[in-house]
């Protein structure tokens, strides 16, 4: 080997090592923030004026607001599942509907995960926050032992998690595997079957019965506050639900303080603003349309304190950080603010959570990463939640295994402002289970199966009369509020989506 090669070969040996520590280096830790019920419509920085949103306008002001973003249901457990594992819920029968809180696990461990791609990347990986993907073994977990399979199970180091939602028991926090506080001298029993303890049901209590209409399950007081299912044990265990927000955001502050000397990923699930809406008294009465109102400014404010603890840590530049919601806003929960007030969570579309119309999928999606995506920026490219998997594992430069996350798309240049297509042409809209109903969209048109919308109140309100059963048709091009249905008039558009349908279906 002569000179001139010897060095040639020692340069090259050295920008060889030299380059993985500054891809390393280069990569960003990221802070993916899942609120619960907040709709197009809710946050100010699109257009809401019944609630102020001064940290989430700062995340639009110094990052890029999406305009065509989509939850993959417009119910939260198929959402989360497929967020988390990039293939629509649909595809399997866990998780592909609304999660009891005692559900075993709907996701089987060994499954790729964003959580489990980026720990392969030298990650430190937690989540915060709402669960509602089941746990434990087929029958459900053992309250009052290790709690397996959990989120640590599935690529998270580090879980503080509620299992299901605020109006569901069991009504207690789990810090990776335990209960928190639980005292073993009063075991919890749980069962969404058959009654266990002393509270008072919906079958005693008017109110619980007026709920329970509403949501369909039988209910129980736990804390003041009717649940889902049965409860007991456990009392030193509960949370309070005025304290949640702040208790889930002082998790996420403290697992960033923790996780700081390295790249890290923060999957903070908020509760926020999921019934039963109890926000900390000094929210109450600030916001002109009541509690829901009210509800906002604290998941505002718990955003911020997130923000705040970055900026604090000088961690701000280095951090991508993404906020969206897994599903539309709803105002139809059966409590006590509906009705009284005049506004639309999802406006300017048709539809609220529960509906396959714009208003149930299509969420606000905020990204922000200064230097690298430009701030007050917008863009209309069409991403899906379920496309995170495939698009973080690019932006940290792992391969996805194969025959995993099969759904996802890498959306990555779009993201980060490159461009403002998407390299998904397609979307299938979700609301629950194996059978659906569904809608696609391919380009700016949508397609909803005959009979579909939604279900529930939800679904009556919005088809109506011989509408209900016949095939719906929208060029959101010119039609986002989808009031001009076109199957009529476009048979072959009509045809060919339909096809494209069962096509993503594999039928």
């Amino acid at each position: 080997m002569n000179l001139f090669s010897s060095s040639s070969f020692l340069v090259a040996m050295m920008f060889a090592c030299l380059a993985p520590a500054t891809r390393a280096a280069d990569r960003p830790n990221v802070v993916f923030i899942l609120a619960d019920d907040i709709g197009y419509g809710d946050l100010s920085c699109y257009g809401a004026k019944h609630a102020r949103t001064p940290n989430l306008d700062r995340l639009a002001a110094q990052g890029c607001r999406f305009t065509d973003a989509h939850s993959p249901a417009s119910t939260c457990t198929p959402t989360r599942r497929a967020l988390l594992t990039g293939v629509y819920s649909w595809r399997q029968q866990p998780g592909s509907s609304i999660a009891p809180g005692d559900a075993a696990i709907t996701i089987p461990p060994g499954t790729s995960t964003v959580a489990s791609l980026l720990k392969s990347a030298g990650y430190r990986t937690g989540i915060v926050g709402k669960w509602h993907l089941g746990l434990g073994p087929d029958g459900g977990p053992d309250w009052n032992g290790d709690i397996k399979p959990s989120p640590n199970d599935l690529g998270f180091d580090s879980s503080f998690i509620m299992a299901a939602t605020g109006d569901r028991v069991p009504t207690v926090y789990i810090q990776d595997r335990r209960i928190v506080g639980l005292d073993s001298k009063d075991p919890i029993t749980v069962s969404y079957k058959n009654k266990v303890g002393t509270e008072p049901t919906g079958r005693e209590n008017p109110e619980l019965l007026k709920l329970k209409h509403t949501h369909g399950h039988d209910m129980t007081i736990v804390n003041g506050v009717g649940r889902i299912g049965w409860m007991t044990g456990g009392q030193s265990a509960r949370w309070k639900d005025e304290d949640m927000s702040d208790t889930f955001a002082g998790k996420a502050i403290k697992f960033i303080e923790e996780s700081q000397g390295a790249p890290f990923f923060l999957y903070f699930a908020t509760h926020g603003i999921h019934v039963p809406r109890v926000p900390h008294p000094r929210f109450k009465g600030t916001s002109p349309v009541g509690t829901r109102g009210d509800a906002i400014h604290e998941l505002d404010d718990a955003v911020g304190q997130v923000l705040a603890k970055l900026d604090a840590l000088k961690l701000t530049e280095r951090t991508l950080v993404i906020f969206t919601s897994d599903n539309g806003g709803v105002m139809d929960d059966g409590y006590e603010d509906v009705g009284k007030f005049d506004y639309h969570p999802n406006a300017p579309l048709r539809g609220t959570k529960g509906t396959l119309f714009e208003g149930g999928h299509r969420v606000p999606f905020l990204a922000r990463w200064p230097g690298k995506i430009k701030a007050g920026s917008e863009s209309p490219a069409l991403l899906a939640h379920l496309d995170m998997p495939a698009t973080l594992a690019a932006l940290v430069g792992v391969k996805v295994p194969a025959g995993q996350c099969g759904d996802s798309v890498n959306v990555l240049p779009a993201l980060l402002g490159e461009t403002k297509t998407s390299p998904r042409k397609d979307f299938v809209a979700h609301v629950g289970g194996t059978k659906g109903p569904f809608g696609v969209r391919d380009g700016t048109w949508k397609y909803i199966s005959p009979g579909a919308g939604g279900y529930g109140k939800a679904a009556k309100g919005e088809n109506k009369g011989k509408a209900a059963g016949q095939p719906q048709l929208y060029n959101l091009a010119n039609d986002l509020a989808e009031e001009r249905n076109l199957a009529a008039s476009e048979p072959a558009k009509l045809k060919e989506m339909e096809a494209l349908l069962a096509r993503l279906r594999g039928q």
